[in-house]
């Protein structure tokens, strides 16, 4: 069964964020922090050094998971500081799931492969919040 996490985005303040988060719930950032730098060929010049993804495992089997939001992506604004990501366990889940979520919304990136070996997607849902369907093919580059 997919595992369902918060994905909150900051406005080029998400290291000290998960910084603090990591202090208050004890937890452990899973491979690090990963940066725009990390994957060049997708990084805008002046966002080399935020944040492109990161998650932390908390207390209880839980994680929370972010990113920076560079001007790059869009505005940042109240509304697009979070999303849902979905972890599946097997590329058949990704696919229905993504599917199913998407009836009646928007696909803002289409499920396909990542760069960082996953297969990958987002969408808005019927209701306008936004899904980030993930399905990690292989593991994660340290960097």
């Amino acid at each position: 069964m997919a595992h369902v996490s918060p994905y909150l985005n900051f406005d080029g303040t998400c290291e000290a964020a998960f910084n603090f988060y990591r202090s208050v719930f004890n937890g452990e950032f899973m491979n690090g922090i990963m940066r725009f730098s990390s994957m060049p060929e997708h990084c805008k010049p002046g966002d080399e050094d935020l944040v492109m993804h990161v998650a932390l495992t908390i207390p209880g089997g839980n994680t929370i998971m972010g990113s920076d939001f560079p001007d790059s992506m869009g505005e940042f604004k109240k509304g697009n500081d979070f999303s849902l990501a979905i972890s599946a366990e097997s590329e058949e889940e990704a696919r229905r799931l993504f599917d199913a979520l998407g009836t009646g919304g928007a696909v803002d990136m289409p499920l396909d492969k990542a760069p960082w070996g996953a297969l990958f997607g987002q969408l808005k849902d019927q209701y306008g919040i936004t899904w980030a369907v993930n399905y990690q093919y292989e593991p994660i580059p340290q960097h």
